[in-house]
């Protein structure tokens, strides 16, 4: 077959190709307009909202302190002949019961140096007595002598005559060797030091045989009936926290919690206990103190519980006042400068909210939101006053 059959053998084929495509095209059928076209709202989750009273919870965080802390120091100087076992870290001891002896023997011998004197002077108090008995009787006869005729005595001239001066100067030394006395008596009854409280041993700096000074620290001692947390709160939010008004009442309610220390769903009680005057330095922060009892969880009605450590910083969850006629909503829902996102009407209306008091996760709204209104809580790309909304139990909208 020669090239000139084969060119006319191709050119036939791609022109009846070209045929049937034409035919395809030309008989195909067109889409035709029913005339029904369908709105597309924006698909959004809500939240019914309720008007109220609520109980918010303010949390903040603390820091454990002591509410009574002593260096225990000495009052009188000597040499420690005995220390209590108890009186070492970590241990524990009753209000009064001694914790070292100093060596009371020097003090003791001053007592009796000391009685010896008082009673010397008393002596001479008797011996006075008598001379003044003496001069009472001088007195009379003088008054009786003719030679000061009518002339009355002074009454300066009668308390030289009866020794007034020398009974005043002895009663003096009596009581001056009473105080020194009492002195005595004082110094050798502090060389037993005692517990001033129920208190936690956290550190000892003496032991037997160790010297003293008067001044000297000998440890330090914490009370174990209560333990502060200092907490920081806004300044906006103390006048919803209610703090007792005399030593018979109770504050609010505290949960106080250690996540990192404690088990979980561990957690102490207490009370709020006084407000602090004065911000804290830096955060500018009201300072207010919860006070816990039995915080080493000592008693038996405590067993079990966690204890609380000095300088540890807690978690401290706050029952504020209640809050009347207010919608609670959660702080998420909350949207820029205040405002919140309802649906009305299968639309988006944009509200401004009056928010009196925000917790941890919810903030709680006087104005700008109903009883019953539907709080839009789906996040949105476009958000713009009247655009259309539908929830999943919403129709769509043919037109």
């Amino acid at each position: 077959m020669n090239t000139k059959k084969i060119l006319w053998i191709c050119l036939a084929i791609l022109g009846l190709g070209i045929l049937i495509t034409v035919l395809i095209f030309s008989t195909e059928p067109e889409a035709e307009q029913e005339g029904a076209s369908l709105e597309t709202a924006i698909l959004v989750d809500v939240e019914v909202v309720k008007k109220g009273t609520f109980h918010p919870t303010i949390v903040a965080t603390g820091t454990v302190q002591a509410v009574e802390d002593v260096n225990l120091s000495s009052l009188v100087s000597g040499q420690v002949i005995q220390r209590d076992a108890r009186f070492t870290p970590g241990g524990f001891v009753k209000k009064n019961e001694v914790l070292l002896q100093i060596d009371p023997s020097d003090y003791r011998n001053t007592l009796a140096l000391r009685k010896s004197e008082l009673m010397q002077i008393q002596t001479t108090l008797h011996t006075e007595m008598g001379r003044q008995q003496i001069a009472e009787q001088d007195l009379q006869f003088i008054a009786e002598d003719s030679l000061f005729g009518d002339q009355p005595l002074s009454e300066e001239e009668r308390q030289l005559i009866l020794r007034k001066p020398q009974l005043d100067a002895v009663e003096a030394n009596i009581s001056a060797a009473q105080a020194s006395v009492n002195q005595a008596q004082l110094n050798l009854e502090r060389t037993t030091i005692r517990a001033p409280f129920d208190a936690h041993i956290l550190s000892q700096n003496v032991t037997t045989g160790s010297l003293v000074a008067q001044g000297d620290v000998l440890g330090r001692l914490v009370g174990i009936d209560h333990y502060w947390v200092m907490a920081t709160v806004p300044v906006s939010q103390l006048k919803w926290l209610r703090f007792p008004s005399d030593k018979n009442e109770v504050g609010a309610l505290v949960k106080i919690e250690h996540a990192s220390a404690w088990a979980q769903g561990a957690y102490r009680e207490g009370y709020l206990d006084t407000q602090i005057g004065a911000l804290e330095g830096q955060t500018r922060l009201a300072r207010v103190l919860v006070k816990v009892k039995d915080p080493l969880a000592l008693t038996p009605e405590l067993k079990g519980k966690p204890q609380l450590m000095l300088g540890t910083f807690v978690d401290v969850s706050i029952k504020a006042n209640p809050v009347d006629d207010v919608v609670k909503l959660k702080r998420d829902y909350v949207r820029g400068k205040e405002t919140v996102w309802v649906m009305k009407n299968d639309s988006l209306q944009i509200r401004a909210v009056d928010i009196v008091l925000t917790d941890d996760t919810h903030a709680y709204i006087r104005s700008g939101l109903e009883h019953n209104d539907q709080v839009v809580i789906t996040d949105l790309s476009t958000v713009s006053e009247g655009i259309a909304l539908r929830t999943r139990t919403t129709p769509q909208k043919n037109h």
